[in-house]
């Protein structure tokens, strides 16, 4: 009998397991974020079953990858060097390593730029060197297939971890999120973990969902408190928005936040408020606004005909002045 372990390794495109975190603590029924450690348990258990070898797969390698604001731009945002620090340490105590390339800008629209032939690169290099038997990718992107097909030439079995979901933002706009189907076929074991999230099929599975998720959040708490600090309209956030006295659908203006909520805000804009969702944001995470925070906006109709703003870009404190 085979009693050794078997190794995994496993690999974060960190921006997308950002937008996948977002959804489950803004627009999923969980209201809460991803946890790394429940989430390591739940890759050991189900590729030990897999494998048909319960107990006996261990995560020995683990890397997360992802573009980010240089020290000098994260100051100006107040708590954001903190905050990605306290991130950071949850990582590092989970036993991850992690990958940071600047956020270079691109034409005003800020852009991760090497990080997916990073990902690549350490992922076949570490299983080479480690004799990895089965790599994770928490990815969504075509771009990878020939990575998997790689991978698969070594010898690994690779998993890829993907979402679906579609929502419907408060103001009616519809929001989708796929997994490549390509990415998905390549893989010898595709797991849509939406589905697992949303149906799992026993006890043992119910536990390990339950685990997938950080079980409360100071980042909503943070946000309450600042929205909390602009109360004199509070009635006329949530109201349908008038039309407005100036600006036209298509028109890139400037404002301030207003107030902001559970994964949406409304920014200044006489003689209502506009509307907008943390999907549309370009060049920032909606945790690391603030109100009075200046920022640069598209007008939009949302599906429901009413006025909002999207392609929220926040801008620095240099472009202000």
């Amino acid at each position: 009998m085979n009693d050794s372990l078997t190794k995994i390794g496993v690999f974060y495109d960190g921006n997308y397991f950002l937008h996948v975190s977002n959804y489950y603590n803004y627009d999923h029924a969980r209201r809460a974020r991803l946890s790394i450690a429940g989430l390591h348990r739940f890759i050991e258990a189900r590729v030990a079953n897999a494998e048909g070898r319960p107990g006996m797969a261990k995560i020995v390698d683990s890397h997360y990858f992802r573009g980010r604001l240089s020290a000098q731009e994260a100051q100006q945002r107040g708590t954001v060097l903190y905050y990605d620090r306290v991130f950071d340490d949850i990582l590092m105590s989970s036993g991850v390593t992690t990958h940071y390339s600047p956020i270079r800008s691109n034409h005003g629209r800020r852009t991760e730029k090497g990080i997916d032939v990073w990902f690549a690169l350490e992922a076949y290099e570490s299983a080479l060197l480690r004799k990895l038997d089965v790599v994770v990718l928490i990815a969504s992107d075509s771009d990878y297939v020939p990575l998997v097909r790689k991978l698969q030439a070594l010898g690994c079995r690779v998993v890829i971890l993907g979402w679906d979901f579609e929502f419907t933002t408060d103001n009616g706009s519809q929001m989708i999120t796929r997994t490549s189907q390509d990415l998905l076929e390549e893989a010898s074991h595709p797991i849509l973990m939406n589905h697992i999230i949303d149906d799992p099929r026993s006890a043992s599975e119910r536990d390990l969902v339950d685990n997938l998720f950080v079980v409360g959040n100071s980042d909503k708490k943070r946000r309450k408190s600042t929205s909390d600090h602009s109360t004199e309209h509070a009635e006329d956030d949530d109201v349908e928005l008038e039309q407005p006295t100036e600006g036209n659908i298509g028109d890139r203006m400037e404002g301030e936040i207003f107030s902001l909520k559970n994964g949406y805000g409304f920014i200044k804009y006489p003689p209502n408020n506009l509307f907008f969702h943390h999907t549309t944001l370009e060049n920032a995470d909606f945790s690391e606004l603030y109100v009075n925070d200046h920022v640069a906006f598209t007008l939009a109709h949302s599906d429901r005909g009413q006025l909002i703003a999207i392609d929220v870009k926040l801008l620095e404190e240099f472009e202000q002045e």
